[in-house]
């Protein structure tokens, strides 16, 4: 009997082995999370789980430049992934480089699904905190927010810290998960 097999095809923590950004292997709790047959993921690249080229690239560049800058050999991350059925959800990854000298050339990831609940009454956004959340999602800095919507940077960096208080926020891309995932919510 092939342990090593059995151990990774049923392990419950969902992975994925990639090869210059396209999925090589995959077990069984990764296809379940994604809502795919394993063919229907085999040899595709990994965009196919991501909801938009924006977002595959850029991840793609942040661990890049992270693997190459900290010559290390894992990265971490939270970022969005798309299920098949469309539904978009927030997941923390943790990736580890084979092949250092070309870290996408071989990597394994592991996929965490993170659950996010709808706001409460309590937690409903004024006007101008809605105006600041749209900007927020699209990348945009406190001052760049600030130019657009002719504010002080520091009233923007007060709106945001009650954003991220309010919404129960840790970092820039969890409350723009939240943001995202609370505005489909509200909207379908």
């Amino acid at each position: 009997m092939h342990y090593n097999k059995l151990a990774f095809d049923f392990s419950p923590a969902p992975i994925v082995v990639l090869s210059n950004r396209h999925m090589v292997e995959m077990n069984h709790a990764f296809t379940q999370m994604f809502g795919y047959e394993r063919e229907e993921l085999l040899h595709h690249s990994i965009i196919k789980i991501f909801p938009s080229i924006e977002d595959y690239e850029k991840v793609g560049n942040d661990a890049l430049q992270s693997l190459l800058q900290k010559n290390s050999l894992h990265y971490s991350d939270q970022r969005f992934m798309q299920h098949k059925s469309g539904e978009i959800f927030w997941t923390h990854t943790h990736g580890r480089t084979l092949t250092p000298e070309d870290p996408f050339q071989l990597m394994v990831w592991h996929f965490e699904r993170k659950e996010q609940h709808p706001l409460t009454s309590k937690q409903k956004l004024t006007k101008r905190e809605s105006e600041i959340t749209q900007l927020i999602v699209n990348g945009l800095t406190c001052k760049e927010i600030a130019r657009k919507l002719s504010l002080s940077h520091r009233t923007v960096e007060v709106h945001k810290a009650n954003l991220m208080k309010k919404l129960g926020a840790h970092s820039k891309s969890e409350l723009s998960s939240k943001i995202i995932i609370q505005n489909r919510l509200t909207h379908f």
